[in-house]
């Protein structure tokens, strides 16, 4: 499934802090915690948790966020459908990096293994 442009652009518009408590939410609800969050976001991005509290004091952006981090190499791992979406058949990089993360709370929030979804 092809993204539109709109929807490029909307989702990368979203700040990152408006959607961590989210995140937070979904995965405690099942039974795992902030710290296993933590751990998913700077396997992804290389942020510590002191430079996500400082990213969601500055309010940036899902672009703003995703270009200043050194995404992970292995990060084309990450595979499967996500809002609908086939990550690895999306063709904006912003859009199949926003969708890696949401990826990746999915599989914590479903009870897989930190092994498995830092792609040891």
């Amino acid at each position: 499934m092809k993204t539109t442009k709109e929807h490029d652009e909307k989702i990368a518009k979203i700040s990152f802090a408006s959607v961590y408590p989210m995140y937070v939410k979904k995965v405690e609800r099942k039974g795992r915690t902030e710290t296993e969050l933590l751990q998913v976001i700077e396997w992804l991005t290389g942020f510590s948790e002191a430079d996500l509290k400082n990213l969601m004091n500055e309010n940036v952006s899902f672009e703003t966020f995703f270009n200043r981090c050194n995404l992970n190499p292995n990060a084309h791992l990450i595979k499967g459908t996500i809002c609908g979406y086939k990550i690895q058949e999306i063709e904006t990089p912003l859009t199949k990096h926003i969708r890696y993360l949401d990826k990746l709370v999915d599989e914590l929030a479903n009870g897989k293994s930190m092994d498995k979804i830092l792609r040891s």
